[in-house]
């Protein structure tokens, strides 16, 4: 499948599920000292930060009210943008 036959199917999942503005939750695992690349993606939303059991890395989630799913992909595809990073 296409990426962007995966961002529409993943767009019209979320128009099917929420109605705007809706809550929504990331939730990412990071290398720790890359932890700032996303929180900066996330500036002014609640982060909570895990460490794992070495420290090496980190579970990032966040809260956001989202105004609608384009938002949501937004954030994704800045994400996506940052080395190592896993979206869960």
């Amino acid at each position: 499948m296409s990426k962007e036959k995966d961002i529409e199917s993943f767009r019209e999942k979320l128009e099917a599920v929420s109605e705007w503005p809706s809550l929504y939750m990331f939730k990412f695992i990071i290398e720790a000292d890359k932890q700032d690349e996303i929180k900066d993606i996330f500036e002014n939303h609640e982060i909570i930060v895990k460490p794992s059991s070495k420290g090496k890395y980190v579970s990032l989630t966040i809260k956001i009210l989202a105004n609608s799913a384009e938002q949501i992909i937004e954030k994704y595809m800045e994400t996506n943008k940052v080395k190592g990073v896993i979206a869960l």
